[in-house]
């Protein structure tokens, strides 16, 4: 029975919004040093005026005699056009994307007889050693979209405050490029704080003066250098969802380590088991003592004598 109706056709946006999705992962999977969101931060404007315009075409079709197909040319349309505007938009941002800048810093102590230092870092690759004949010689290199890393160092009275921050353009999506290579005085009493979105740390502490250390990870993997002779005691924290951690500690020093949280599993190389903690065979005969904190969800942790 003919009811006189014109068969809807069904719109296959869906579809092309599930094929254009896959082929944005695809070049972020295929190129890992890629950040779309620079391409997005200049265009997006032009995203809202191309799908308004085609609402409005598909808004005077609907009222025009002729074939129901005609109803989803203008979402048809619009859709086309931000592809090309998106790859446009990529090829002419490309160089952008995979630009890397390298910067030296250096820092002089003025003075200081002791040294607070906090490092954000979101996330990369630091590696943390002595060595300096000033307070801080630093070397960068990082891409632009990941934000230039500020380096800021006061005096009041005896002691110093150096902060280091790096705060990200944009969120990137791939892999990342920032590289920190930090190097410090050797004699200067140093207060460490680290915060580290995810990434790989390198922290050769052993020439270091370090008085307090608190290390807190997001993810990745760290290594820690604690070994060598010591002047005064330590205490060390090192919080977060590390992946794994290696810890080199002194022989000769009095060392008393604690893990607690969702730790996977401890090697304790030389080490004897104190209810809940390690110790080694010089813990509680020297005058200096280092004590090790660790909280978190840990997959293993080695814990090393040198």
């Amino acid at each position: 029975m003919e009811t006189g109706r014109v068969p809807r056709r069904r719109s296959p946006i869906g579809g092309l919004i599930l094929i254009v999705i896959g082929v944005f992962f695809l070049v972020v999977t295929l190129r890992p040093d890629f950040n779309p969101w620079p391409v997005f931060a200049h265009y997006w404007p032009v995203i809202l005026i191309v799908i308004g315009l085609g609402k409005i075409w598909d808004v005077y079709a609907n009222r025009q005699e002729g074939e129901p197909a005609v109803r989803h040319s203008g979402a048809l349309a619009a859709l086309v056009i931000l592809v090309v505007l998106f790859g446009l938009a990529v090829w002419k941002g490309s160089g952008e994307a995979t630009t890397l800048v390298t910067d030296t810093q250096s820092v002089e102590l003025q003075g200081a007889k002791t040294v607070s230092a906090d490092l954000e870092m979101p996330a990369g690759n630091l590696k943390l050693s002595g060595g300096s004949a000033k307070l801080l010689d630093a070397n960068f290199r990082y891409r632009n979209s990941e934000g230039k890393p500020q380096v800021d160092y006061n005096v009041s009275g005896d002691h110093g405050q150096l902060s280091i921050i790096q705060n990200e353009k944009r969120l990137h999506i791939g892999t990342t490029h920032n590289d920190w290579n930090l190097q410090f005085a050797n004699n200067v009493p140093l207060d460490l704080n680290l915060q580290m979105g995810a990434g790989h740390s390198d922290l050769q502490l052993r020439e270091l003066d370090v008085t307090h250390l608190e290390v807190k990870i997001g993810a990745g993997e760290i290594q820690l250098d604690l070994s060598g002779p010591r002047k005064s005691s330590l205490d060390a924290d090192i919080q977060g969802g590390v992946g794994s951690a290696t810890i080199y500690l002194p022989k000769d020093v009095g060392v008393r380590v604690h893990a607690s949280g969702g730790i996977g599993s401890v090697n304790a190389h030389g080490m004897t088991k104190d209810d809940d903690d390690y110790v080694n065979s010089a813990y509680g005969k020297t005058p200096a003592t280092i004590t090790l904190t660790i909280q978190g969800g840990v997959g293993s942790i080695d814990l090393e004598q040198r």
